[in-house]
């Protein structure tokens, strides 16, 4: 199975999706409407909405409500990515100009709450409170996850413990969420939402892992991005505590300075060092320890063509190049 083929499997729903977008900001103000349809037809892999789609699929569902709600999981990831640029300074993402690197980061800020604001709209005509309340915890999750990562930037000290709880909460539990709310609107019990929601975190820490290795040692045209982006921004992530944990004196110290001066000035050197120890290798493993966790949690899902994509899509969250 490949990426294609997975979206293949429900390109009517995708379609039916892109759609839903379009209507939801359709009547907005010009402003809204113009970066919000540059933002949808910028290349994202609409990852999130096809686990929507693909779990109530692999649940038997048999409404349209799914469609409504894999829009809205995107309006959040698209809102965070907004806020993300600007606080992160970025001017590339997905291989184009960030919204505020064109329009400004007043403009995006404000588009992004209203994207935030236009999502709990949608929730709130699912008539799911308990739906309701895993997406606002998830949405208060995401802010506090954002939140902690600010906190420790330029902190060469950053251990595994803190670097996961942060992971989780910014990255993880949007795709727990996108999962547990298909289950949830699929009337599944109890078991199969937790096993649903676990497979969510489960992927979501492998992708982020995945994430954090490539932007030391990915394709920029396949990233999409910079890359050093995290070493720039001061983030610590886990090639770079592994490094730290497994290098000579004289690189310890370079990277110390570099986490704490920020910016790309020393990422050659940093990248050498990276590849002097087993950092990377030691990222993709916790990425893959990850996958086998959420193939396990689908083991209570029935077997069909939609569970196997989410198998796949285990897989391809550590396979992929961008």
């Amino acid at each position: 199975m490949q990426f294609t083929s997975v979206k293949a499997l429900i390109q009517t729903e995708l379609t039916a999706v892109n759609q839903e977008i379009l209507q939801q900001v359709e009547n907005s103000l010009s402003l809204i409407k113009q970066l919000a349809q540059y933002l949808i037809n910028s290349g994202g892999k609409r990852f999130r909405p096809i686990l929507v789609i693909l779990s109530a699929k692999a649940l038997n569902y048999s409404g349209q409500q799914h469609i409504h709600l894999a829009a809205l999981i995107e309006f959040i990831h698209t809102a965070t990515l907004l806020h993300d640029d600007v606080v992160d300074n970025s001017d590339l993402r997905r291989g184009q100009q960030t919204a505020n690197e064109i329009w400004g980061n007043e403009a995006s800020v404000l588009v992004g709450d209203f994207l935030f604001s236009r999502s709990f709209q949608m929730m709130a005509t699912l008539e799911q409170p308990r739906i309701i309340q895993l997406l606002a915890n998830t949405t208060n999750t995401l802010a506090m996850g954002e939140v902690k990562q600010l906190m420790h930037r330029h902190q060469a000290t950053l251990d595994e413990e803190t670097y996961y709880q942060i992971i989780q909460a910014k990255t993880a539990e949007l795709f727990a969420g996108a999962c547990a709310s298909a289950a949830i609107l699929s009337q599944a019990d109890e078991h199969t939402i937790t096993a649903m929601y676990n497979y969510g975190i489960a992927i979501g820490f492998a992708f982020q892992l995945i994430d954090d290795a490539l932007d030391y040692q990915g394709n920029p045209q396949e990233l999409g991005k910079h890359l050093g982006d995290d070493l720039a921004e001061g983030k610590v992530t886990l090639p770079l505590i592994r490094c730290l944990q497994r290098s000579n004196l004289k690189q310890k110290k370079l990277i110390t300075e570099a986490i704490k001066a920020g910016g790309g000035e020393h990422l050659t050197l940093i990248q050498r060092a990276i590849a002097s120890t087993d950092a990377i290798t030691y990222t993709y493993a916790a990425a893959q320890q990850w996958i086998n966790k959420a193939i396990d949690a689908l083991s209570i899902v029935p077997d069909s063509d939609f569970r196997k994509a989410l198998e796949y899509l285990a897989h391809y969250a550590v396979e992929r190049h961008g």
